[in-house]
């Protein structure tokens, strides 16, 4: 018991691993545990029905091993009697000797004259036979002359096989040639004969049908009389193999047949043959249509149904032919789905065509009279969980590696800079190519998962396609981050492939949109939207209210940020090669006498004209804000910027406001922008003049807790690069504001832009 729990554990972890591969899987444990349940109570219920019909056939066999034990000892009783009176007989009867030579005379010269008769009509004899068996090749169909033919034939092979047993035992080998020779005939007659068997058996079913009960009923004679032949031959066989000198004594018992001949394996042989055909048939029909499943094996039911109805009778009752119809037929429908189902070339639509007809096979062998616990082995050998497993893994498989393949295609073109991979929608807007095709695709999916028609398994699919939905956005994120850090060191001569990196990052940001592009007013859709209006129908309300929702409005928050990711990249290679040799002259003496920032406002005024047409409109907001926070934390973060000073003669108060003016007059160019976030974000750079200009000692302490307050992830490092700029530092100023942090208790609240000024 210890090695057989061993043995199931060893097993059952394994498929637990498999079954639960990901976190998400947990949820599948209820329903796995009630499919679980489900089987071992069906097993059970198997096993108690097996145990039941096994323990009647073990009472059956006993009864049946006692009452023959019986019989053989009451024979051998018997026998010892006979062979007793035999030996008292010769003592007691005079002259026994001469009498018993006389009587063995005698029956030897009647045996001579009988071999001789039948040695002088052995050739008439075959030649009646061949006219009977020439007379049936005509009417195969009916063949009158079976019987007749098949005791004529069988008292020529009796007269052979005793002719040449008796020359076997003389061990006379010249006559024995000498006969083989004069016999060589009925072989040919046999075969003739077990043709005509043989075409009879194979069309036992159509016999049946055309009412033509006769021929049924001569050819289950024939059979019967050859199975109660061969029945009588393996008995002597095997009392000549335990008692071989008793039997020897009693020469009168090897008269008849010699040899197992075999028809009614013949018979069962033949039923599979036909029935073999037959599957071959429905074979070849199915993998061309899959639908024609049910209509290519009607043959089977009408089949069964025609032996239940027309056969039973008309066969000895011995044979229980009906269920040995069953049982060939079952296996053989049994193997049948498992050639199928184990072949690696069947397509998954006829798979799942297999896994859909089950249930209807059983229902119509139930009512053909056979419950599923009658029908062994299982018709999948219980595979169904299994298969449908692999159907799922098919379509799993499938969106992989389309999936895969869609974005290798887009990042191949993407690392050589093609635009042929690009496109202009109808509203004019950069768009990639392969976008629309993904979501037909998935679209295609769940339609092929929908033919399953079990919740559970589209489940497990579409848990597959937010995944690999989520990993796309994940892999264009990885993708451009690699492509735009090229960009960060090169110089002005090594920036080739810049604006067709540029055009990618704004389809790409567009292609987010458009999965997510829903218009109330004019009753336009998203891909996503339209993806979940597919799946509502198919799968659970629980799984669409718990886990779906929260998987889509997780993807509609992916698709947000990718987008902004892309047009951050977008201003980043703006600020990393445009402005590559401006920002390094922020707040330096050359700063006081240019207009940079009006250059770099008339860049972005430029880049605006550019993609503005081509960018979705809702990312255009987008745009104007990620090009005024970057700006922003530039111009801060140049502070750090080498040879920095600010004098207090210096007239950098009015350069930092000429400045400020002008990018607000860029950005009121957008005024919802400018005034819901731009605006508000740049009085960051009157806290920087307020840390220049404050007077040392609490002045400066009393501007930085203030700030502090405002913006509470505000990095003390970059306080200290500001004040460091300062004609006037000291370190105790570094000090004392070191020591007011310390003291400081902010709350924190959402990340402000000053989290990301170093």
């Amino acid at each position: 018991m210890v090695g057989t729990e061993a043995l199931e554990n060893a097993v059952a972890i394994p498929r637990l691993a498999e079954l639960l591969r990901h976190p998400e899987d947990l949820d599948k444990i209820p329903s796995l545990k009630l499919e679980y349940q489900r089987k071992k109570a069906a097993v059970d219920a198997q096993l108690r029905e097996g145990l039941r019909d096994q323990l009647e056939h073990v009472q059956q066999s006993l009864a049946v091993l006692t009452e023959g034990q019986r019989q053989v000892s009451k024979t051998r009783d018997e026998l010892q009697g006979i062979d007793k009176l035999c030996a008292e007989s010769q003592a007691t009867v005079e002259d026994f000797s001469q009498i018993d030579k006389l009587a063995r005379i005698q029956r030897n010269f009647e045996a001579v004259v009988m071999m001789k008769k039948g040695l002088e009509n052995f050739g008439s004899d075959l030649a009646r036979a061949e006219d009977l068996l020439r007379d049936d090749d005509d009417d195969l169909e009916n063949q009158p002359n079976l019987l007749k033919a098949h005791m004529l034939i069988s008292q020529l092979r009796d007269f052979r096989d005793e002719a040449l047993d008796q020359i076997r035992r003389a061990r006379d080998q010249s006559s024995e040639t000498t006969l083989l020779d004069y016999f060589q005939g009925l072989d040919s007659v046999i075969d003739w004969f077990d043709d005509h068997v043989g075409t009879a058996c194979m069309n036992l079913i159509p016999l049946l049908q055309s009412d033509n009960n006769g021929m049924v009923v001569r050819l289950a004679i024939v059979i019967a009389k050859e199975e109660k032949n061969d029945a009588q031959v393996r008995a002597l066989q095997e009392a000549q193999r335990d008692h071989e000198e008793l039997a020897n004594r009693f020469n009168s018992m090897n008269i008849g047949p010699k040899t197992v001949r075999g028809y009614k394996e013949k018979f069962i042989k033949a039923i599979e043959f036909y029935a073999q055909s037959q599957f071959d048939a429905s074979k070849e029909d199915f993998l061309g249509d899959p639908d024609s499943l049910e209509k290519s094996l009607k043959w089977f039911f009408n089949d069964l149904f025609t032996v239940q109805q027309g056969m039973q009778q008309l066969m000895p009752k011995k044979w229980k032919i009906y269920s040995t119809y069953k049982n060939i037929y079952h296996q053989m429908m049994h193997d049948f789905f498992i050639g199928l189902v184990d072949d690696p070339e069947l397509p998954p639509d006829n798979l799942l065509v297999i896994l859909h007809w089950l249930p209807k096979y059983y229902k119509k062998m139930s009512k053909l009279g056979w419950k599923p616990a009658d029908l062994t082995p299982n018709i999948l050998d219980d595979r169904e969980p299994e298969l449908i497993r692999q159907w799922q893994s098919v379509i799993l498989n499938a969106v992989d590696e389309w999936m895969n393949r869609i974005f290798a295609t887009d990042k191949k073109a993407l690392l050589e800079r093609s635009s042929d991979a690009l496109e202009t929608n109808s509203d004019g807007y950069f768009r990639t190519k392969t976008l629309g095709d993904m979501w037909r695709m998935l679209n295609e999916q769940v339609g092929a998962a929908s033919a399953s028609d079990r919740a559970d398994v589209i489940e497990g699919i579409m848990d597959s396609m937010f995944r690999a939905l989520k990993s796309r956005q994940t892999d264009w994120q990885i993708v451009f981050d690699e492509e735009c850090a090229k960009y960060s060191n090169a110089s002005p001569e090594h920036v080739e492939g810049l604006q067709p990196l540029q055009d990618w990052l704004v389809a790409v940001a567009n292609d987010q949109i458009a999965c997510i592009d829903d218009n109330e007013e004019t009753g336009q859709v998203g891909y996503l939207t339209r993806f979940k209006r597919d799946i509502e129908s198919l799968v659970t309300p629980n799984y669409m209210d718990e886990r779906a929702a929260v998987e889509i409005d997780a993807l509609r928050n992916g698709y947000v940020d990718l987008s902004t990711h892309c047009l951050s990249q977008f201003v980043n290679l703006i600020f990393e090669v445009d402005f590559r040799t401006t920002l390094p002259d922020f707040f330096t003496a050359k700063w006081y006498g240019e207009f940079a920032i009006k250059r770099m406002t008339s860049t972005f005024e430029d880049y605006i004209s550019d993609y503005g047409s081509i960018l979705h409109p809702s990312l255009t907001e987008i745009l104007i804000e990620e090009l005024s926070d970057e700006l922003l934390v530039r111009y801060l973060s140049a502070i750090r910027n080498r040879g920095v000073k600010f004098r207090r003669q210096d007239p950098f108060t009015e350069k930092f406001k000429d400045d400020i003016l002008t990018v607000f007059d860029f950005f009121q160019k957008f005024p919802d922008s400018f005034q819901a976030t731009i605006k508000n974000k740049w009085r960051l750079v009157d806290w920087l003049v307020r840390l220049l200009e404050a007077e040392k000692g609490a002045g400066v302490v009393n501007v930085y807790e203030a700030l502090k307050y405002e913006y509470w992830d505000l990095q003390l490092s970059w306080v200290e690069a500001v004040l460091r700029t300062r004609d006037d530092f000291e370190r105790s100023m570094v000090s004392s504001i070191k020591a007011r942090a310390a003291e400081l208790n902010v709350e924190r609240g959402l990340e402000t832009i000053m989290s990301k000024v170093r």
